[in-house]
């Protein structure tokens, strides 16, 4: 959508920080909690407002970051040697406390068949401890929803679970609409505090070996009808978010209307 540009930092700030605390939220969902005295300027502004997380990984003898002006962070980044470089992964805010300088970061843990936790900013997280460095990179909001919006349809996987948290706390208290918001498990629900008019539904996979987004995406496309005025945030692993704004569309939302991203990409999309 190219109202987007609009409401991401055109200098967008690096903030360095350390973990103060860890804990586990629920049985897919691992929080930790930053502090620094950056964290009480990030201009936090609700809704999805998301950032790039930077970690320095155990091999690496302190948090190098890229030097960078304006918005080219990558090729610096790419630049630095690679026993050096910190790992780089996309996360939304899960809440900011800018009176005490804290920022929650909320990690989704999936297990491989082996039991081991996967990926490395979730093997991160579950290991933190306090005084760990990482920095975020202020990358701005991506929900954009025009003023004149009759009504909201969301859609996401549990990747989408903290934008789906702040969008619903930050919307007007009048908003009208239905969010479907899938996890892994029923303890992984939470209670979303959202206008009285928005429509929560649930859908728990409860290990039954589908995908992630699967569940939401066939939810989704029971929708026969949307308004046309009205605006979509779809979000989570690349088929839920690609295939949900195609059935939107077809539906009749107009593209302009649907902001969708793909968070990651589960191998068999991958290959498709």
């Amino acid at each position: 959508m190219a109202k987007i540009h609009r409401l991401t930092p055109q200098q967008p700030r690096m903030f360095r920080a350390h973990v103060l605390r860890t804990e586990r939220v629920s049985p897919s969902l691992h929080r930790v909690t930053a502090t620094g005295p950056d964290l009480a300027d990030f201009p936090w502004r609700g809704y999805d407002h998301w950032f790039r997380l930077f970690l320095q990984l155990p091999r690496q003898h302190r948090l190098r970051l890229p030097e960078f002006t304006g918005t080219r962070w990558y090729q610096p980044y790419l630049a630095i040697p690679e026993d050096e470089r910190p790992h780089c992964a996309n996360y939304t805010v899960a809440d900011h406390r800018p009176d005490v300088a804290e920022m929650d970061i909320d990690f989704v843990v999936h297990r491989g068949l082996d039991g081991e936790i996967e990926g490395g900013a979730a093997i991160w997280a579950c290991g933190a401890r306090p005084g760990d460095a990482l920095a975020v990179l202020d990358q701005g909001v991506l929900f954009d929803c025009p003023p004149d919006a009759s009504e909201i349809v969301i859609a996401a996987d549990e990747t989408g679970l903290p934008a789906t948290t702040n969008i619903l706390r930050s919307l007007p208290r009048n908003t009208v609409g239905h969010v479907i918001q899938e996890v892994p498990t029923a303890a992984d629900r939470r209670r979303l505090d959202g206008p009285p008019g928005v429509r929560v539904t649930w859908v728990v996979r409860d290990g039954d070996g589908s995908v992630a987004g699967t569940g939401a995406l066939r939810e989704l496309r029971r929708l026969t009808s949307v308004d046309t005025a009205g605006y979509a945030f779809v979000v989570g692993e690349s088929t839920l978010a690609q295939e949900g704004r195609r059935h939107l569309n077809r539906l009749g939302l107009p593209k302009d209307r649907i902001t969708f991203s793909g968070f990651w990409r589960h191998a068999t999309s991958a290959a498709a």
